[in-house]
């Protein structure tokens, strides 16, 4: 299988088979999915209704409540890890469809979908993602290293931060030192993350 872009790891062999299982659907069938799908993603804290939607198209559709929790699970894996790696509709069709997704299907159905609710999910992902972790405060100290058993070490440059975490009602310190170029790395990820966080405020 191509590399997927929506994950680096290796997918398991069960979300492998939720994607076979999901390539018997008829267009109507994974039309319909699709549009649960979707609801489910513009208002996650629904889950009782979305439940009770797959019951209902399991029902409609022959099929048992079970597996198909199952199958929409490892779906959903796909606009999560797409939402969170920041894929544009072409990665997100390529990965659909090197799992095996019938090209026909995609275009007509998911992209559509992905198209017009990709910024609002965007800024719901966002939101998530700012609230579990809030940056309080943050240090910093450039050094070099003067000393060390390794000479090819000497006189190299790094940067020891201190991010102070907002979990919850408490904070964490969390330490980290960087070489010159995964500073660079980190404040280019940084930069970018600003720039999304502009762009939806």
């Amino acid at each position: 299988m191509a590399r997927l872009q929506f994950t680096k790891d290796a997918l398991p062999d069960s979300v492998n088979s939720d994607f076979q299982n999901l390539n018997k659907f008829s267009e109507q069938q994974f039309a319909g999915l699709t549009d649960i799908l979707f609801r489910f993603l513009m208002e996650p804290k629904e889950t009782e209704r979305f439940l009770l939607q797959l019951s209902e198209f399991a029902g409609e559709n022959g099929m048992s409540a079970g597996p198909l929790r199952s199958l929409v699970k490892s779906v959903l894996l796909v606009p999560h890890g797409a939402l969170k790696n920041n894929l544009n509709a072409d990665q997100l069709k390529e990965d659909l469809v090197t799992l095996g997704k019938s090209f026909n299907l995609v275009i007509h159905f998911f992209l559509p979908q992905w198209k017009l609710h990709y910024p609002v999910l965007s800024r719901l992902a966002l939101g998530q993602t700012l609230m579990v972790n809030q940056l309080v405060d943050m240090e910093w100290k450039f050094g070099v290293t003067v000393g060390t058993s390794e000479l090819q070490k000497v006189g190299n440059i790094f940067l020891q931060l201190k991010l102070v975490i907002r979990k919850g009602n408490s904070t964490e310190n969390v330490y980290m030192e960087l070489t010159l170029p995964q500073f660079y790395n980190f404040l280019h990820e940084m930069e970018r993350a600003k720039a999304s966080i502009d762009c939806f405020s």
